[in-house]
């Protein structure tokens, strides 16, 4: 069974199929894939049943029920997302609990698809709307996308056809419609790009590699309107070539930059992959938040300026996290470099991670540093605590599709070897070389990997793992463990590797130019950022108060909560509150500062225990 990125031309790297790697269930990403198919999915269906997402292709059939449309206009795509997360655990691990659900489904796409393909449950029961009018509004094409990745999914999860027919039937319209004699026709929100090329890759039709081409070529051309935003809003100010700065919608940019890397992928364009290689240098170098969140502005879920990083202020939205763990994937792929596997760790175990609640069904759709004391959260884009659903419910889904899938993004292999880019337990079986990972990672820095078969072994030394060492037998060491780059070891069957990564807590600075936390401190373990949560502090003492003493020992505490296997000790001072909101500076007010120690958790971990203040750049003292 092949996974979400199937390449047809070989990149640098080669996925492998989806069905041969498996996450040890007791490991960090083993045991949350395990809570999404237990909690998550079922979570989703249930909800896009209460809030009418399927009633609003129900009624659309003869018979069907005389209800008004429901959801924000896109919502069609919250279903696809649903069903894509449903085939590709289908595929890992052959459940059939949502069998009914696929067979109800599949009948009323099949009802409701007009004889030209076009399916979209807003416009066609709408009165007044016409077929792709505002595209830049009603996100036809974006919803067919999230279609398309659901088809495939279950085409390739369970071998299902009904959904794969409709899918295509709704591509071949596009291509009919918007091909190269067509309307120049593009959508206000980037996704049918990617989803496009990856249908290409599973049906073979190159017809829609083209037609994913002519997508990006037509982006940057100001086709749509501008609307509030401007046109920047959308990525359509510059064509895709001469768009080398992360601007606008934070998601659609993610979005539009893994479709334009696919299109790479299969054509082998190369001008394609500069632009992307500069445009990821801005993402990811300029305006990427240490949780690995994107998105600064919350009035247009937006980029900002170059480091303007409020981490108060942080949109850091669900979905924008996951586009970019999306589009690192495919530029590791075109690449083979490791910092791009890298980013992917950095936002899949912190800004995804916090994303989602221990329980698995409760959800952040916007991801912010800071949390201050007194925070009115009411609102759904600020809540103090995550939140069962949301009227714009992208994320929920967003996050069990991927974690559905993340299996797939742990490794690559070729004919001669097999490359390891997320640390966690597993088998993983390639070709050639297949490997069985023992660690506790990311808690524990220590990683027994044992080769069967024979070749080459990389894998991959995160780049803050300065002092890693490593023991092998039965095999050769190739290259050492390089922070940043690919331990190699030539192995034959039976070989072991021991790598162990430091896992010293260190304290983490901002760029002088990231104004809003300058001065602060990120304190790190591992790939792991901590935060510090009013519900660990001492009575009396607020997180907004506490400083922290730069040179003193951090320590690990390993609770017996079952939750957090380690937090850690620091040690600062507790500032006096002033009774001014301005007052004369004075020196010598720090010698008022009350010593104290306290408690740091995962930034994953925040706001299980209730809303309350929290911060993960703290100041020094």
């Amino acid at each position: 069974m092949l996974g979400p990125v199937a390449l047809r031309r070989p990149g640098r790297l080669a996925p492998l199929p989806s069905s041969a790697a498996r996450l040890d269930p007791a490991s960090f990403l083993g045991a949350w894939q395990e809570l999404n198919a237990t909690a998550t999915i079922q979570h989703c269906v249930d909800n896009i049943e209460r809030t009418g997402v399927i009633d609003n292709l129900r009624r659309l059939t003869p018979g069907g029920p005389d209800v008004p449309f429901r959801g924000p206009w896109f919502a069609d795509s919250d279903l696809y997302k649903t069903l894509e997360a449903i085939g590709w655990e289908i595929g890992r691990s052959g459940t059939g609990q949502w069998s009914h659900l696929l067979s109800e489904v599949a009948d009323l796409l099949e009802q409701v698809q007009e004889a030209d393909g076009y399916l979209n449950t807003y416009v066609q029961g709408t009165p007044g709307e016409e077929p792709f009018a505002q595209p830049e509004r009603t996100h036809e094409l974006y919803c067919a996308g999230h279609l398309m990745q659901a088809a495939v999914a279950l085409h390739r999860g369970s071998g299902d056809e009904r959904f794969l027919t409709v899918a295509r039937r709704a591509a071949d319209m596009i291509v009919k419609d918007f091909g190269g004699d067509g309307r120049p026709v593009i959508d206000g929100h980037a996704e049918v790009e990617t989803a496009l090329v990856e249908l290409c890759r599973e049906t073979g039709e190159p017809a829609y590699l083209e037609a994913a081409r002519l997508q990006i070529e037509r982006r940057g051309q100001r086709t749509l309107p501008p609307g509030r935003f401007d046109s920047i809003y959308y990525q359509d100010h510059l064509p895709v070539r001469e768009a080398t700065e992360a601007l606008g919608h934070a998601v659609r940019q993610l979005y539009l930059a893994a479709g334009v890397t696919d299109v790479y992928l299969e054509s082998g364009d190369e001008t394609l992959l500069d632009a992307q290689r500069q445009l990821w240098d801005s993402a990811f170098r300029t305006k990427m938040f240490v949780t690995g969140g994107h998105g600064s502005r919350h009035r247009d879920e937006s980029y900002g300026d170059p480091y303007e990083l409020p981490p108060d202020r942080a949109y850091a939205e669900t979905c924008a996290s996951i586009a970019a763990l999306q589009w690192c994937w495919r530029m590791l792929l075109a690449t083979g470099e490791a910092r791009y596997a890298e980013e992917m760790e950095r936002t899949l175990l912190n800004a995804i991670a916090a994303s989602t609640s221990h329980t698995g069904t409760a959800f952040f759709y916007s991801n912010p540093l800071q949390l201050r004391t007194g925070h009115e959260g009411s609102t759904e884009d600020a809540p103090s605590e995550r939140l069962s659903w949301y009227k714009c419910a992208c994320c929920p889904p967003n996050i069990a599709r991927l974690l559905a899938s993340v299996h797939s993004y742990a490794a690559t292999a070729d004919g001669t070897g097999l490359q390891l880019h997320l640390l966690t337990a597993g088998t993983f079986t390639g070709p050639a070389l297949s490997a069985t990972v023992q660690t506790g990672y990311p808690w524990d820095g220590d990683l027994v990997v044992t080769a069967t078969g024979s070749g080459e072994l990389a894998v991959r030394v995160p780049a803050w793992a300065d002092g890693a060492t490593v023991t092998v037998t039965g095999g050769e060491l190739l290259a050492g463990p390089t922070p940043g780059e690919y331990l190699r070891v030539s192995c034959s069957d039976g070989a072991t590797v021991h790598l162990s990564l430091p896992m010293t807590p260190r304290l983490v600075r901002a760029d002088e130019r990231a104004d809003a936390v300058r001065g602060c401190v990120s304190v790190h373990r591992g790939p792991l950022v901590y935060c510090v949560e009013q519900a660990d502090l001492p009575a009396g003492i607020l997180v907004e108060q506490l400083r922290l003493a730069p040179s003193a020992t951090v320590i690990d505490e390993v609770p017996d909560d079952g939750v957090t296997p380690v937090r850690l000790r620091l040690t600062g001072v507790a500032r006096r509150p002033d009774t001014d909101l301005y007052a004369p500076y004075d020196p010598a007010r720090a010698t008022e500062d009350t010593p104290v120690s306290f408690t740091a958790i995962p930034y994953h971990s925040w706001a299980n225990r209730g809303p309350g203040a929290m911060r993960v750049w703290l100041p020094l003292a």
